[in-house]
C-alpha cells in the first residue's frame, strides 16, 4: 500500500493552538503523536476504521496485532466495552490513571480492524497532555509512535526521525519517562490473569481485589 508523504508539524503541547489543531486533525481522519506516561503514542479516534488502518500503514505494523484504546477518564470505559465487570471497575478505580491495561469485551461499535479478537485492551495514561487530548477527543486507538520493530520513542526528535513525513502532527510534551510498559490484565474470568508483566505486580492486583475486612 502506497503511503502518501505529508508535512509533519511539531507543536509544543502548551501552545494555545495545540489542542484545537490536534482535534481538527483527528476529527478529519488524521493521526496525532503525543506524549504518554511511558513513551510517545500515535493515535486516532477509536471508532473510525479507516483512520485506524492509517496507524498500521504509518508504522508498517501487521494488522494481526491489536491496538489498545486510551481513555481520558475511567468513566469512559462503558463507551468501549460491552460489559464492565466488577473486577475491571475495581482495578480501574485503584490503578488509573497509571500503567495498567485491562482486557475487556470489545464494544460492538469498536471496528474489527482495531482488534482481531472479541476483546480490547484499555487504560487511562497518567500524563496531563495525553489526558487533555483524550478528554477532548474521546477514546483513541493508540500505539507507540515508532516504525514497527524500531525503538519506542521518548522524545519528539525520536518520533520525527521515524514518522516524519508519515503523520501530520506531533505534540511536543518534552521527554517521556520510558521504562516498563503497562501491566496487561485479562479481566474476563473470575480471577485476574496477567498477560504481560509491567510495573504493577500480580500481588498488587490481587491485594486491590481482596475483600476489605
Amino acid at each position: 500500500m502506497h503511503l502518501t508523504k505529508v508535512d509533519t508539524l511539531i507543536l509544543p503541547a502548551d501552545h494555545p493552538d495545540a489542542l484545537p489543531q490536534a482535534l481538527q486533525i483527528l476529527q478529519n481522519g488524521g493521526l496525532v503523536a503525543f506524549p504518554t506516561d511511558t513513551v510517545y503514542g500515535l493515535g486516532a479516534l477509536a471508532f473510525d476504521a479507516a483512520v485506524i488502518e492509517k496507524i498500521y500503514e504509518a508504522k508498517g505494523r501487521s494488522t494481526e496485532k491489536a491496538i489498545p484504546i486510551l481513555l481520558g477518564d475511567a468513566a469512559d470505559l462503558e463507551k468501549v466495552t460491552a460489559q464492565v465487570s466488577e473486577m475491571a471497575l475495581r482495578l480501574a478505580e485503584r490503578f488509573w490513571p497509571g500503567p495498567l491495561t485491562l482486557v475487556v469485551p470489545r464494544h460492538a461499535s469498536i471496528p474489527d480492524v482495531l482488534s482481531p479478537l472479541p476483546t480490547v485492551g484499555v487504560r487511562v495514561p497518567d500524563h496531563p497532555v495525553a489526558r487533555a487530548l483524550l478528554r477532548a477527543a474521546g477514546p483513541m486507538a493508540v500505539t507507540s509512535a515508532n516504525l514497527s520493530g524500531q525503538a519506542s520513542p521518548c522524545t519528539v526528535e525520536e518520533v520525527y526521525a521515524q514518522l516524519g513525513g508519515r503523520i501530520p502532527l506531533i505534540l511536543d510534551g518534552g521527554q517521556t519517562p520510558g521504562g516498563a510498559p503497562s501491566t496487561v490484565v485479562n479481566c474476563l474470568g473470575a480471577e485476574p490473569q496477567i498477560l504481560r508483566e509491567g510495573s504493577i505486580t500480580l500481588a498488587q492486583i490481587q491485594a486491590s481485589l481482596a475483600p476489605s475486612t
